[in-house]
């Protein structure tokens, strides 16, 4: 585990009697409400970086944790323990709406594992795609100018939507092939897998992640141009 992991998912210390947390939130022993302790989304609801969750289970650590942290708790708190309790209510928000979703979720472990890369690769078209951007680029040309022109445009829209199916299909692929390498990562875990063998399946991990992106997009704007018509 990493340097950033390490310290992310260190034993935490309540503020105010110094005693070892249980969790996150409220100190068990004083009953004060903590700070962030710079606690990551997955140790938040004490769970290890694993990429399959039991969502079931972690809606109802949400909402137990959630009303922890209710506003009728703090009624006769102060005014700085109120300001926390909607601070903290806001992070155990943000992180339950990331882990809910499985490919935010992969998003979010990249990014505090320090290896989500974006950019250039991102607005490539993958190499098994080319063909059929390039001619999906040319139907929407020809729709435009038969639009423009006044021309009927059924021929136009049965391309459309056999784009929209073949693009779908892609996508579906691309998520096969993330979960699978997200079962990868989770032996890895488990495993206490090297660095290396992290690294591996994290760069793969990204790969799915920029192929889905640009194949989402495409998606998109076949649904655009098709409600448009």
């Amino acid at each position: 585990m990493n340097a950033q992991a390490a310290k992310t998912n260190a034993p935490l210390v309540c503020v105010s009697c110094h005693e070892r947390l249980q969790g996150p939130l409220v100190c068990s022993h004083c009953g004060k409400l903590q700070g962030s302790q710079n606690t990551d989304y997955f140790a938040l609801f004490g769970l290890p970086r694993k990429l399959w969750i039991d969502i079931a289970g972690l809606e109802q650590k949400f909402l137990q944790m959630s009303w922890k942290l209710h506003p009728d708790n703090f009624v006769n708190a102060s005014e700085e323990e109120r300001e926390l309790s909607l601070k903290r209510s806001s992070e155990l928000n943000d992180a339950y709406r990331a882990l809910k979703d499985r490919v935010a979720r992969v998003e979010y472990l990249l990014a505090i594992e320090g290896e989500r890369k974006e950019g250039e690769k991102k607005q490539q078209a993958p190499p098994e795609l080319l063909e059929e951007v390039f001619e999906f680029n040319e139907s929407l040309d020809e729709l435009r100018e038969a639009k423009a022109a006044g021309l009927e445009l059924d021929g136009m829209k049965e391309r459309l939507h056999v784009a929209e199916k073949n693009f779908g299909a892609k996508l579906a692929e691309v998520d096969a092939e993330m979960q699978e390498t997200g079962k990868d990562w989770d032996k890895a875990v488990d495993a206490s897998a090297d660095e290396a063998t992290r690294k591996n399946i994290m760069g793969r991990l990204n790969e799915h992640l920029n192929r889905r992106s640009y194949i989402r997009n495409l998606v998109l704007s076949v649904a655009k141009e098709l409600a448009e018509v």
